[in-house]
C-alpha cells in the first residue's frame, strides 16, 4: 500500500473525528433537494439573456445548478462510511484504502441503462446528473450497459443509447457492459455459495416474485453447500431447464423481504455473449458487483431502487468487497405521456405509435426527431434539478420553454404558409421575372447570413391574414382596408378585387402593391408569404393523452389517448431556401414556429418537416390551418 494512501485515510479519519461532534446537526440542515424559485429564476435570466454565451461557461451553469439540493450531501471519495445507512466492516477500512488507490481519490460514477428499449427524458436527467457530478468534481463517468436479460436485449439499443449520450455532448470515460463481468459474477456467486449465503432453489418464478414479508423460507434454504454448488454448476451447463431452479441470497432485510433471486435460467441468445451462458445475475446480484468492480464512488439511482439499498450493502460486505455508496434522488416525470419502455412498447405494439422515436412520445430518438436541442434538454433537467422527494411532475412547456430559447438562437429563418390563399399583383413593377429578394437568416444578428428568395407577381399568404368581412381590431388584409406589409420586400399590398368559385369561396385575392417608403398610410401589420414556392407536408404534434397522468385515467392509458395528437397537413408551401436542408435540421417559419425536416423525409414527393413547438404568440394571435376561408372567418368570428 502506498505511503500517500495511507496519508489520505489519515487525513480522512482525522476530518472525521473533528466532525463527530457536529454530524448529525449539520446534515439535518442540509438542503432537502428541491431547488430554490430565486436560483432558477437567476439562472433562467442569465440564459435568457446571454444567448451567445460560450458553451463551456454554460455546461458550468448547468453544472452548478445540478448540484444544489441532495447532491451538497454526498460524500468524498473514501469517506463511503460517514454516510447514513452505510455498513461498516471490520475490512471496510482496508477496502476502502484500496479503492483509493485504484481510482487516485477522484469521483468515480456511471450510467447503467438496460439496453431494452430506447433512453427517455428521465434518462436524460441521470445522464446529466452522473456526467455533471463527476465533471464537477474532475472524476469520470462509465456507460455501463447493464445486460443481464437476454430476453429483451436488442444490438440496434445498445447503438441508439449510446448515440443519445454523445447527442447530450457527454463522453463517457469507457464503455463497459455487465456481460464484460460474467465470468467475475458467476465467480462471486459460487463464492456466496460457499459461504453459506446463498442456496439453489426449485420454487416457481411466479412464486418468488417479490420475495415479501408474508413469504414463506424455501424448503431447500438449508440446503448443503456443496449439493448447491453441484446444482449451480448444473444450471450453468445447460443440464436444468429454465424456471427449474434459481440460486438465492440467504438474508432477511429490515422491511421483512428476504432470499432474493441472484442468478436463474435464460435459454435466449444473448446480443453479445451469443449463447456461450444458460445462467444470468439478476440486477440485485450484478448492479452492485459491477459498481464494485469498477470503484464507483457514487451509485446514483431514482427513488424507485431505494428499497434495493440494504440488498446492495449487504452483498458487498458479505463478499468482503469494496461497497460504493448508494444515492437515490427523484424520478422526473412528464404530464400527459408515458416514459415506462413497457407501457411504450404496448403502445408501439397497439399502433397507436409508429416506434420509439415517434415525436409524440418523450424518449431522446423522438425528441431529436422532432427538432428538440440537446442543450435545450440539458438546461430542463438543469432547471428540474436534483431532489430527495418523491418524484417531480412536470408539464412539457417547460422544456418547450427551452426549446424555444434554444431554437431561437440556432434555427435559421424562413417563409412557410400552411393554408394557402393565392395574391396577384396587378401591378407588379414592370418586370416578368420574380425579383430575388435578401432575407436574413438570424434578423437579430446582422452577421448571422442571409438567403435569396424570389418575389415575383403571384405570391401565397395564409388564408388567416385575409378577412372579407373584418372584424374591429383586425390589420390585415380587408377590402377597402390600410395597406399590409410584405416581410423582407419593403412593398406593401392593398386589396383590389377577390376572386370566387362557384360555392362562394375565396380562391384568389387581387391587389396593388407600392413601395411602404410611398404609401399615404403606413402599414400597421407585416405577413408572410411565399413565391415559387416548394410543395411540402407539415406535421403538427399535440399531448399523445388527454389526462395529466394517463396511467390513472379510467380504462387505463390506451383508453385515454388523445385522438388528435397528431395533425398531418398536406398541401403546405415553403419557400426554396429549405430545398437542400439536411434531415432534422431546424428552422423558424416565421410567425408560425419551429420546424424540423424529419429524418426519414424524402424530396419525392415532397419534403416532411414535424413541428417543434411553436411561437409564444401563437395562443393570442392563432393561424387557422387547413381550413376553407368560411371557416377561417367563423373562427376569428367566434373568437372575437
Amino acid at each position: 500500500m502506498s505511503c500517500l494512501v495511507r496519508i489520505a485515510w489519515l487525513a480522512v479519519s482525522l476530518r472525521l473525528r473533528l466532525a463527530s461532534t457536529s454530524w448529525e446537526a449539520s446534515r439535518a440542515c442540509k438542503a432537502t433537494g428541491r431547488i430554490r424559485s430565486c436560483d432558477l429564476a437567476c439562472m433562467c435570466k442569465r440564459w435568457s439573456h446571454s444567448p451567445d454565451q460560450p458553451v463551456s461557461m454554460q455546461v458550468q451553469e448547468i453544472q452548478e445548478l445540478l448540484l444544489k439540493g441532495e447532491a451538497r450531501r454526498f460524500h468524498k471519495p473514501g469517506e463511503n462510511h460517514l454516510t447514513e445507512g452505510y455498513v461498516v466492516t471490520p475490512k471496510t477500512k482496508q477496502l476502502l484504502l484500496q479503492h483509493l488507490e485504484a481510482t487516485g481519490s477522484s469521483v468515480v460514477t456511471r450510467f447503467p441503462p438496460e439496453p431494452n428499449g430506447i433512453l427517455h427524458i428521465g434518462h436524460a436527467k441521470a445522464i446529466n446528473f452522473n456526467f455533471a457530478y463527476a465533471k464537477a468534481h474532475r472524476g469520470i463517468t462509465y456507460l455501463r450497459y447493464d445486460d443481464t436479460n437476454p430476453e429483451t436485449e436488442e444490438g440496434r439499443f445498445i447503438d441508439e443509447i449510446e448515440e443519445m449520450v454523445r447527442w447530450l455532448g457527454y463522453e463517457p470515460y469507457k464503455i463497459t457492459f455487465a456481460s464484460d463481468y460474467f465470468p467475475q459474477l458467476y465467480q462471486y456467486a459460487v463464492e456466496l455459495i460457499r459461504r453459506g449465503h446463498s442456496y439453489v432453489c426449485h420454487e416457481r418464478q411466479e412464486d418468488l416474485q417479490g420475495w415479501g414479508k408474508d413469504t414463506p423460507p424455501s424448503p431447500w434454504r438449508d440446503r448443503p453447500t456443496a449439493e448447491s454448488l453441484q446444482l449451480f454448476e448444473d444450471m450453468k451447463n445447460g443440464k436444468l431447464k429454465e424456471g427449474e431452479a434459481v440460486v438465492r441470497m440467504k438474508v432477511t432485510f429490515p422491511d421483512g423481504k428476504k432470499d432474493p433471486v441472484a442468478y436463474r435460467i435464460k435459454l435466449a441468445t444473448h446480443p453479445r455473449t451469443g449463447d456461450s451462458w444458460r445462467v444470468y445475475p439478476t440486477y440485485d446480484f450484478a448492479h452492485c458487483l459491477c459498481d464494485s468492480i469498477e470503484n464507483i464512488t457514487h451509485s446514483l439511482c431514482t427513488k424507485e431502487f431505494q428499497h434495493k439499498r440494504p440488498s446492495y450493502y449487504w452483498l458487498c460486505n458479505a463478499l468482503d468487497v469494496y461497497c460504493p455508496v448508494q444515492w437515490e434522488y427523484s424520478r422526473l416525470s412528464l404530464k400527459h405521456t408515458l416514459l415506462s419502455k413497457r407501457k411504450i412498447l404496448k403502445l408501439i405494439q397497439a399502433g397507436v405509435i409508429s416506434d420509439w422515436d415517434d415525436p409524440r412520445l418523450y424518449t431522446l430518438s423522438a425528441l431529436r426527431r422532432r427538432g428538440f436541442p440537446p442543450r435545450a434538454i440539458n438546461r430542463f433537467c438543469a432547471e428540474v434539478g436534483v431532489s430527495a422527494s418523491d418524484g417531480q411532475m412536470v408539464h412539457p412547456e417547460v422544456l418547450e420553454h427551452f426549446a424555444k430559447e434554444e431554437l431561437n438562437r440556432s434555427a435559421r429563418r424562413a417563409m412557410a404558409v400552411l393554408c394557402p390563399l393565392k395574391v396577384v399583383i396587378t401591378n407588379f413593377p414592370g418586370k416578368e421575372d420574380p425579383l430575388q429578394i435578401e432575407v436574413p437568416d438570424f434578423p437579430s444578428v446582422p452577421s448571422g447570413g442571409s438567403h435569396v428568395v424570389p418575389f415575383g407577381s403571384t405570391l401565397y399568404v395564409e388564408r388567416s391574414d385575409f378577412m372579407e368581412l373584418p372584424l374591429k381590431g383586425y390589420r390585415r388584409l380587408v377590402p377597402g382596408g390600410r395597406p399590409v406589409g410584405l416581410r423582407h420586400t419593403g412593398m406593401a399590398i392593398a386589396v383590389q378585387e377577390i376572386v370566387k368559385d362557384a360555392s362562394g369561396e375565396v380562391q384568389e385575392v387581387r391587389v396593388t402593391c407600392q413601395e411602404v417608403s410611398k404609401c399615404p398610410q403606413k402599414p400597421k401589420a407585416y405577413i408572410h408569404w411565399v413565391c415559387d414556392p416548394l410543395p411540402c407536408t407539415v406535421r403538427h404534434y399535440n399531448k399523445l393523452f388527454l389526462s395529466e397522468q394517463p396511467e390513472d385515467a379510467p380504462g387505463g392509458f390506451l383508453a385515454d389517448v388523445n385522438p388528435d395528437s397528431v395533425q398531418v397537413l398536406e398541401g403546405v408551401l415553403v419557400d426554396r431556401s429549405v430545398e437542400e436542408a439536411t434531415p432534422l435540421q431546424t428552422f423558424q417559419f416565421q410567425r408560425l414556429g419551429y420546424y424540423c425536416l424529419d429524418k426519414d423525409t424524402s424530396r419525392d414527393p415532397v419534403l416532411v418537416f414535424n413541428r417543434t413547438v411553436g411561437l409564444r404568440e401563437d395562443s393570442s394571435n392563432p393561424i387557422p390551418i387547413g381550413q376553407t376561408h368560411a371557416q377561417t372567418q367563423s373562427n376569428l368570428n367566434d373568437q372575437n
